[in-house]
């Protein structure tokens, strides 16, 4: 009987804790070593939408659309080196290719974070897909810890395996939905729109495939790469699946001196020119198919 209890009690503590937070104002005094500590844990509404960004550029809305993503940010730093935050590096890498895409015009650019702010990873992908956009970066950096002199970028893109399995969640959870690649999934019934979002996810895949192939030719010789340049894994990031999607990993924080270079002016243009010459070239192809 005591051991029941026991099993009890510990099953129970984690639902007393969440009442005392609430009770106490969402905080919680911890008394160590003489002094008083608060853990903060702040709550989102559950009721509020995903907040849009503001798109830059070309006002025409038939001008192709970018979705720059800047990982992590607000509580979550990210990789961590030795003089800088991955939140930082990518934030700056970030805007200095919107930057670029304005100044180049013929393409609009928005971010889904502009300052230091912390946005749902679920919620990154959603804002490219609410805005209609017709191309997804998103930018992070890597750490290798303790080893020492591993660099370079690599342009991550979603896995086959990932891409069936978010073909078929996402049909599962749209089955009622609008439009997906400009096909109308309403009228249809469950099984016809199962296929119908499985090749808008192969279709989507294949743009993506083609973009990170443009980065790394474009790159080549101005970026320095990692030997395994691409990749493929099931990044939750990369999984809408009507808006062709990379995840460019810039280099690694952790070693001092290629983060300080992608950090630095020079290197953030470096950056830029490249990425902007891709994204160019791919909407050209597109425009061309």
């Amino acid at each position: 009987m005591a051991y029941r209890i026991q099993l009890g009690l510990l099953f129970a503590f984690p639902v007393l804790l969440v009442v005392l937070v609430y009770a106490l104002g969402r905080t919680i005094p911890v008394p160590v070593l003489g002094r008083d500590y608060v853990i903060t844990m702040p709550l989102p509404d559950p009721d509020a939408g995903i907040g849009l960004p503001q798109i830059a550029g070309p006002t025409d809305p038939t001008r192709p659309l970018v979705v720059i993503d800047a990982g992590h940010g607000g509580p979550d730093p990210g990789a961590v080196g030795e003089s800088l935050r991955e939140k930082s590096l990518v934030l700056g890498l970030a805007r200095a290719l919107r930057d670029r895409l304005v100044a180049e015009g013929g393409i609009r650019v928005a971010m889904t974070r502009e300052d230091d702010r912390l946005i749902v990873l679920g919620e990154r992908a959603e804002i490219a897909r609410a805005l209609g956009a017709d191309l997804f970066i998103s930018i992070h950096a890597d750490s290798a810890g303790e080893r020492e002199g591993v660099g370079g970028a690599s342009i991550y893109t979603l896995s086959e395996t990932a891409s069936s399995e978010a073909a078929a969640r996402f049909a599962e959870r749209e089955n009622e939905a609008d439009v997906i690649n400009g096909v109308d999934l309403s009228g249809n019934d469950r099984a016809v729109n199962d296929i119908l979002v499985e090749l808008s996810q192969r279709r989507t895949s294949e743009r993506s495939i083609e973009f990170a192939s443009l980065i790394a030719r474009e790159g080549e010789g101005t970026l320095r790469f990692h030997p395994q340049a691409r990749r493929s894994a099931a990044l939750a990031v990369l999984r809408a699946p009507d808006v062709p999607a990379v995840l460019y990993e810039a280099g690694f924080v952790s070693n001092p001196s290629e983060a300080e270079a992608l950090a630095s002016p020079e290197g953030q243009e470096r950056f830029a020119q490249v990425l902007a010459r891709a994204i160019r070239i791919f909407f050209a192809r597109q425009s061309d198919g």
